[in-house]
């Protein structure tokens, strides 16, 4: 078994947070595991493909298709055990699926090859698809911001691979009262819905935050939304109150800025 120092050696890239690849890492044989720490994902994932399939599929004639996001070329930045990746599979987009915990990548391989689904996983970094000069119709940047360690660096590779006409999905954590409330106290040590040490409110991002960073390399938020839960039925639904768990699309921008 890899120690986290051996993890650590593995990535140069500044904007890997270590201390979380260690944490996931002890996670990573739960991912598919519907009862246990990773349910709330499970559940989030149902809204977040509608939520997607809505937004990113071409027409509305498409989005009666079974495969509506056909022909479009994804990555998943942090894709963890592939629950997203694959739901995009299954919408018959193209996608690569990356992440820098290798325990991971190896969950997510074994289970997508097991559904018969073509997923791209690899065990790297968005720097490195940057520098291999890689880019995609559509980035998606879910729950992975309040886990980098340097965030200004981070959505810089990460809009690098954007393509000219293209568009990047963020979902993460507002850094409010409510959240520290809600996505730590509460979920972590009154519900325990996650594992403690999930989360640091520190590192939540709030959606000015993200705004500016994208707006300053190309990209214009052009929807954006709240993500509410219900803590007795556990159901996830969009509101426009963006206070704990939100979601924002951003388009490159076209012309001079």
């Amino acid at each position: 078994m890899k120690t986290a120092h051996q993890a650590k050696a593995r990535f140069t890239d500044d904007t890997v947070d270590h201390r979380e690849v260690q944490f996931y890492a002890g996670l990573a044989d739960r991912w598919w595991d519907r009862t246990g720490p990773f349910w709330p994902l499970h559940r989030l994932n149902e809204l977040r493909v509608d939520y997607l399939k809505d937004r990113l599929a071409p027409s509305q004639e498409s989005k009666q298709r079974k495969d509506p996001l056909a022909g479009i070329s994804m990555v998943d930045i942090g894709c963890g055990g592939g629950i997203l990746a694959e739901s995009m599979a299954r919408l018959g987009a193209d996608i690569t699926a990356i992440d820098v915990v290798e325990k991971n990548i190896e969950a997510a391989r074994y289970h997508s090859k097991a559904q018969g689904l073509e997923v791209d996983y690899r065990l790297t970094t968005a720097s490195a698809l940057r520098e291999a000069g890689e880019t995609f119709d559509v980035v998606l940047n879910m729950e992975v911001v309040e886990h980098v360690a340097d965030l200004p660096a981070f959505i810089d590779d990460c809009s690098s691979l954007v393509d000219p006409n293209g568009t990047m999905v963020v979902a993460t954590i507002n850094r409010s009262l409510l959240s520290y409330l809600f996505a730590i106290v509460a979920a972590e040590y009154i519900l325990r819905w996650l594992p403690r040490g999930t989360h640091r409110w520190t590192q939540f991002r709030r959606p000015t935050e993200l705004t500016r960073l994208l707006a300053a390399n190309g990209l214009d938020v052009v929807d954006k939304v709240g993500v509410k839960v219900n803590p007795f039925t556990k159901e996830f639904c969009i509101t426009q109150i963006d206070w704990v768990n939100y979601m924002l699309i951003a388009r490159k921008r076209q012309g001079p800025d």
